[in-house]
């Protein structure tokens, strides 16, 4: 969530030993990805743990490889990234409605767990690298209007604060971080 304190740094591994709570916090996110998103990081639904999803399904039509692409990542760590950056136009459920052209890396070399806390040290490419970046961003306290050219960034500083004020529509539950609470009169 864009000014969010959930969306802080998280530096600490989530304990292996937490699978109830684990399992809640991924249905959350579940829930919440049955929308238009492809990936869903665990801090987007106010849960402070490092585990996020990615379903890249939507992109199946144009690259058929993408089918059945779903995954969680509990504990990711990005070790490496490869290549010359290339342009992505991205979006985010945290900063709806706004989409932009952001630079990174082709390739990707992640280690994480699975739901069953199994280990992993992968690489991934191409879409599913550019997901897994994006999402990872959200555990590392970026957004990819983070990334984006600083003059961009400026010229999209109202849009932003209107999000982060709530002066925005979406069909899905949402904080806004800006928004000031009603107080009730007595």
């Amino acid at each position: 969530m864009l000014g969010s304190s959930t969306i802080d740094r998280l530096r600490d591994a989530m304990p292996t030993d937490g699978a109830g709570d684990l399992v809640h916090a991924a249905l959350d996110v579940a829930k919440v990805l049955g929308m238009e998103g492809v990936g869903l990081a665990a801090t987007q639904v106010n849960q402070g743990i490092r585990l996020f999803i990615v379903d890249a399904s939507p992109y199946e039509q144009d690259h058929p490889e993408m089918k059945g692409f779903k995954k969680i990542f509990i504990n990711p760590h990005i070790i490496e990234e490869y290549g010359e950056e290339v342009s992505f136009n991205e979006g985010c459920l945290s900063i709806p409605k706004i989409r932009e052209d952001v630079m990174r890396k082709p390739r990707i070399r992640i280690q994480y767990q699975d739901r069953e806390f199994n280990s992993y040290d992968e690489i991934y490419d191409d879409i599913p690298a550019r997901i897994i970046q994006h999402e990872y961003d959200h555990l590392e306290a970026k957004l990819f209007v983070d990334r984006i050219n600083p003059l961009r960034k400026i010229l999209l500083k109202k849009k932003l604060a209107d999000i982060m004020n709530g002066n925005i529509e979406v069909d899905y539950k949402m904080i806004f971080p800006g928004k000031k609470k009603k107080s009730i009169a007595r």
